[in-house]
This record gives structure tokens, sequence and C-alpha cells, in this order.
């Protein structure tokens, strides 16, 4: 991580500052853009008919991995062909977790060739058929004509395929909703999950709150969870026509999770924990586009960018301010995203067509940032945002996923909750292996460093039942009568043959990204590493006495509390008041149970 993101948390960048870097991406034609790193042809006809402008004539090559495919044509394939057209596509889905994008018109080194109609008709309907092969539905995403070496008009069409994997309910993507306190980050889920427009007073965000005092003041404290679900054609699902979650999920193919975090600083440490322990894939960073960059907002979007979050950014209540306002915050926002420490490439997000071009880019390239403008009042803009969530693909590779199956079972336990009938119920996220009912775990570490026997007796992911629950999904188990009491927050449930070990004292290479004075051994910070938060002690720093802002160093923290599981490896972060620091833990001192009380504290 490149040390000038401290500039972030310190407030010492201006909005201004720093040199531009690439330029503010726009609509570039169909299906991509030159800025996605493919070749550059030259046009082979360079007529203009009726004063349209020339879209260009290649896409990046086609890949043998990922759910990209290319095809000239579709038109009347053999049997055998057909076959194998339909293992091709299966592929595709498996590499995109149940998402493809088909290019018709197009050639394997990502030429434009365009079909006639007779012929793009013909190659659709064998697309659908091979759809119907494999049990997916198929949407056509946009059409685009192409000049190449024909007086008679000829297309491309880019068509979304999407079928849910047989081992899974649905497709699920969890998006964490950063921003600055009452930039309207709970009254645009209220819009999208309850699909009313708001009153302008917060009517819409009444439903996501959690505490009195959240209704009271209108400001998040907690972390929630709001669902909004797409159907196999690429339909909005929402509570405006269900009514329980229950219904949204059996109607959905895709899943969108939010994980709407607290925005005021006071809230800060929540907001951390809800960024570091629910693994979100991507972020949405929310702007109110009559006060700009302000408040949290410059902080959040160094949280993001230091745990290596690919984040988008929506621009909010444009209906409150004349347009020269609304563009003066996209330029300011520009010019920050475009700054050393940031390094991104911004992407005005204005028609569907941009929002297709945006969530493939977004996949695709970590740099691409889109940029949306949108009220949670007037509506504006906000199918945009929609078609966006919908094609935006799993940003975790098939590969991936299977490895991380492939190992022990580790849960990591977020939330602990007591339910009438139903006795102790944890929730979080399985970071590796397979969870199903009635497997036999142990959870830990307690205060003396043990590891305790368990039984999980049923599992729900979205509020409804599920049977297995596969390595990157976050889900609710229920302990039957487990002692709630012997169990907190920063605990894992494992596998017995896992043999977990655990620490007190541990090592890890860090930037420190700002603090007012100098950094130095009996520094207390509070130390976040995936769902584990606790305060610990700077006990030595190596080859060096003391660290200033942006200085490296490989140091040893000592926990005050309690012994945790960490693995090396493992992202961290730490804070105390404006101090901040990044890095990865580099070494762990294994202890074994029941010599953890003699390594607590200084």
């Amino acid at each position: 991580m490149d040390s000038r993101v401290s500039e972030l948390f310190g407030g010492c960048c201006r909005p201004g500052g720093g040199p531009a870097v690439g330029g503010t991406l726009k609509n570039r034609g169909a299906g991509g853009s030159s800025g996605c790193g493919g070749p550059k042809g030259k046009k082979k006809n360079g007529r203009n008919r009726g004063g349209k402008a020339n879209n260009p004539p290649y896409l990046p090559p086609e890949a043998e991995d990922g759910n990209i495919e290319y095809k000239l044509k579709l038109v009347n394939p053999s049997q055998y062909r057909f076959e194998h057209l339909v293992t091709q596509m299966k592929w595709r889905l498996q590499e995109g977790r149940g998402e493809a994008v088909y290019q018709i018109g197009v050639e394997d080194n990502g030429l434009l060739v365009g079909l006639a109609e007779e012929e793009m008709r013909a190659s659709l309907k064998t697309l659908h058929r091979m759809a119907e092969k494999v049990g997916a539905d198929i949407t056509v995403l946009r059409e685009r004509e192409v000049d190449y070496d024909s007086d008679l008009p000829r297309k491309i069409t880019e068509v979304l395929v999407r079928k849910v994997p047989d081992n899974q309910q649905f497709l699920d993507l969890r998006v964490a909703v950063l921003g600055n306190v009452d930039s309207g980050k709970s009254t645009l889920l209220g819009v999208l999950t309850q699909g009313e427009l708001d009153n302008g007073r917060g009517r819409a965000r009444l439903n996501l709150f959690r505490h009195l005092h959240e209704i009271q003041s209108g400001r998040t404290s907690s972390i929630s969870f709001e669902i909004l679900g797409f159907n196999s054609k690429g339909e909005v699902v929402n509570y405006s026509d269900s009514r329980t979650a229950e219904e949204i999920c059996e109607s959905s193919s895709k899943m969108i999770t939010f994980i709407d975090l607290a925005g005021h600083h006071k809230y800060l440490h929540t907001t951390i924990f809800g960024l570091t322990s629910y693994c979100p894939d991507c972020a949405l960073l929310l702007v109110s586009a009559n006060t700009g960059i302000a408040g949290t907002t410059r902080e959040h979007l160094g949280l993001a960018l230091a745990l290596k979050v690919p984040f988008f950014v929506v621009v909010s209540k444009v209906d409150l301010c004349a347009k020269t306002t609304v563009e003066r915050t996209v330029r300011q926002l520009e010019r920050v995203l475009k700054q050393p420490g940031c390094h991104k490439v911004p992407m005005l997000v204005t028609s569907e067509d941009d929002a297709v071009t945006a969530a493939q880019q977004f996949a695709q390239s970590p740099n691409v940032t889109p940029i949306f403008t949108l009220s949670s009042v007037s509506g504006e803009s906000l199918d945009l945002l929609k078609v966006f969530l919908n094609i935006l693909p799993p940003l975790t590779n098939s590969k991936e996923q299977e490895e991380l199956m492939q190992q022990l079972t580790e849960f990591q336990v977020d939330e602990i909750y007591t339910v009438p009938e139903v006795g102790t119920v944890v929730g979080g996220t399985l970071s590796s292996g397979i969870c199903r009912e009635g497997d036999q775990l142990v959870v830990g570490p307690t205060d003396d460093g043990c590891f305790l026997e368990l039984r999980v007796c049923s599992i729900q992911r979205n509020r409804s039942a599920c049977r297995v629950l596969r390595a990157g999904q976050a889900a609710t188990l229920a302990l039957g009568d487990f002692d709630r009491a012997l169990l907190r927050k920063g605990m894992v449930m494992v596998s017995p043959e896992m043999n977990p070990t655990i620490c007190s004292v541990f090592e890890a290479e860090i930037v420190l990204l700002f603090h007012a004075t100098t950094f130095r051994r009996g520094f207390q910070v509070t130390v976040h590493v995936g769902n584990v938060r606790q305060t610990a002690v700077v006990e030595k720093i190596h080859a060096k006495d003391k660290l200033r802002t942006g200085e490296k160093a490989v140091v040893r923290f000592r926990f005050l509390k309690h012994p945790e599981y960490l693995k090396v490896g493992a992202k961290l972060l730490f804070r105390e008041g404006v101090t901040k620091g990044i890095g990865h833990v580099t070494d762990v001192q294994a202890i074994a149970a029941g010599e953890a009380q003699n390594n607590i504290g200084f």
C-alpha cells in the first residue's frame, strides 16, 4: 500500500492536490473501451453514416479465463457444434459463478464485425437454446451498430446469461455503504430495498434503524443489513412486491446484501469493524452533492484503499442543488480519485450504456471507479445504479472459491443473539471450508485460551433456511442450548482437525498512516484483524526507536485483555484517536491452552 494513502487520514491532502493520473472515462462504445487494455486498431472503413459517432473497432482480445465469451455468429450449428457450445457456456458460467456475458458479432481477437439483422436473430435464437439446455436465462443488455466494410447496417449484441449454481440458492454480493454523516446512506438503501421514493424528510430510512436513538437523531450508530434481489431476467425484487425476506430470496437469482455502516466520526470503530469483519466484495461511497467531500468522507475513502476494497461513488441529493453545484462536486471527486494516494480512473455514468460498461470495467480493473449522480427523492438516475448492481459480476473468481472450500472449516463470529425457542445464535462469515447442519465444531479462544465443543443445529442465510454454507458466504448459525455467556465477538468456530493456535503476542509489518507526534514503545492502539477488535500495546519497534507519519517498520504488539486467533498474512488496521496505521501480520507467538492468562498485559 502506498504510504501516500496517509494523506487521506491526516487531512493534509487538498482536493485539488496531486498530479492527475489518467483521465475520466466516458462512454466509449459497445461492451468495453480501450481503457481495458485492448489493442487500438485502425478503422477499416472511415464512413460515418448519418453523422453518428464511430465506435472503436476492437474490444480487448477474448481471455480463456473469465466469464466473457465472444462469438462472431451462432447460425444453425450442427448437433456436435451445439453440444460444444453448451459445454463452453457451462465453463463461462462456472468462471462467473453463475453469470456470463456473450458478445455476439465479435471475433476472438476483439474485432467488432457485427451481424446483419437476420443473422443476429438466428444467433440469439441459438443462444436461447443453449441457455435452456443448461437451465439459464438470457437478457439482452444492449445493441450497437458498427461500421465494418458494409453499406448495410450491422450490429453487435451484448447478452447476460444467468444461472444460479446447483449448489446455491442464489448469487450473492456484499456491498458496504460508506460516507459522511447525513449524506443519505440509509435513505438510499431504504429507497432501493423498499421500492418507494423518500419524501425529503427521511421516511425511507425509518425501516433500517435498529435503535430508538437512531430514529430520534436520524443517524446510524450500528451495523444493519438490507437485501435487494434481481431475478433471472434482471428485474428488481424488493419489499414493494414481497412481504418478507424469505419471499425475496425465493424469487431472486441474485442477491445484493448492503452493509449499512455509520457515518459519524464517533462511531468510526463500528465502521472499521464492519469493513474488516464482514468481508464486503466492494463498497459504495456516498457523497452529498451539496456538501461535497466533507467530514469522514475522506477517512472512509482511505479505509477502503487501505483494506483494498474496490469501491464506486454515488453523489446523492442532486435534487437540492443546481447543476453547476453537482458538476463542481463531481470535479472535486475526480481530482481526489486521481491523486497519487488513490490512483483511480473516474468514470462518470450518465446513461444505461455507461452503467453496463462501468459494471464490466469495474470487475476487470481495480483502478476504474464509476461515479453515479442521483436523487432518492425524485428518483433521478436511480435506475442506472440498479442496472449497475444487476450486471456487476462476482469480484472473486471460481478458482479462489474452490481453493477456499477445500480448506478446513473456519467461521468468524461477528454477532451473538438469543432467540426464543431457538437458543443461542451467532452471525458471521465462513472464511474457509464448508459448514453443514449437524457439524461438530470448536469455538474459541476463551479467556484462558481454550476451545469449546459445540454443534451447528441449523443455518440461515438472508433470513431463509439453508442446509450448506460455503466459503465466503455470510449466515447465522443456531447453536441450541450452548451458553451465550461463553461467547464473544472476535471468536472463531473451526473444525476440530484444524488444531487452532492462539496468541497474545504477534508481529506485524505496518505503515503509520497518520500520527500527530512520534509512535513509540508503550503506545496503546485498538487493533482490527478480521473480526478481531482489541486493545494492544506496542512492545517493540524493530530497528527503530520511533516512527513518524508515512514510515514503515516491523512492530511487536501484545493484546491487553485475552488471546486471539490470528493467521500470518492477515490484514491489520490499528487506530487511536487521530492515529491510524495499516499492515499485515508477519508472525504470531503461539501459546498453549491454559497459559493465556500469564501472557496478557504488560
